[in-house]
């Protein structure tokens, strides 16, 4: 017996090539979805690594914060301007910490400097009007608190940067702590409420907050 073998019709073809062309896109798509899902998943926890990190490092040295009533009072005669202070507002934060590293040897620094904490433009100009959270530091503490040191970055793309101060007396948190005043020359915060309000590249809002503990409130004697 002879046997006639028929093939596809075109309309069969047609419909074979639509079906694997509509999985394809389909894999595609899930592909591409899950790609973009996972780089926005490492950026997110990039970027609250680089806020714990930052976070952290305020906490540290905010929490070994100290006044001091050793100087050259010859040098220094003003009381207001001797070189260990709390100065702490609602947007800034500069102060003497017992937290300074040294990072080469025989360098002439101890663990002792000052540190100051405030937000500002970014120095990029294609930052397009970026602001970050900053640092001074100046391991020097034999100058005055308000100048020399050096600025870094501590993080990129802050919207606020905010300070409270608990006052162990009155029971409640204030906007401005400073120890140049005669009413609180000799004692500093025991907690400080550290809040930064971030912004990714899209525009999204995130809120970050901590509290330090600082160990010595009181200042240290002259003896």
């Amino acid at each position: 017996m002879r046997r006639h073998t028929r093939g596809f019709t075109l309309m069969e073809v047609m419909v074979a090539v639509a079906i694997t062309a509509l999985m394809g896109t389909v894999v595609a798509m899930a592909f591409q979805t899950g790609l973009t899902a996972k780089e926005t998943v490492e950026v997110d926890a990039d970027r609250y690594r680089q806020v714990r990190v930052a976070m952290n490092r305020m906490g540290r040295e905010i929490g070994s914060a100290f006044v001091s009533d050793r100087y050259d009072t010859t040098r220094f005669r003003d009381q207001n301007d001797r070189p260990t202070n709390f100065v702490g507002k609602r947007d800034r934060l500069l102060f003497t910490t017992f937290a300074h590293q040294r990072l080469y040897t025989d360098v002439k620094e101890s663990d002792q400097a000052i540190v100051e904490y405030f937000v500002e433009a970014a120095a990029d100009r294609q930052a397009n009007g970026r602001l970050d959270l900053k640092r001074r530091v100046n391991a020097n503490i034999d100058e005055r608190m308000e100048e020399g040191g050096h600025v870094d970055v501590l993080f990129e793309g802050v919207k606020e940067l905010e300070f409270a101060y608990w006052d162990s007396d009155k029971k409640e948190w204030d906007d401005e702590w400073d120890t140049r005043r005669s009413e609180r020359k000799t004692i500093l915060p025991t907690r400080v409420r550290v809040t930064v309000v971030a912004v990714d590249e899209t525009g999204k809002e995130a809120r970050y907050v901590t509290q330090a503990r600082i160990m010595l409130n009181t200042e240290l004697p002259r003896y």
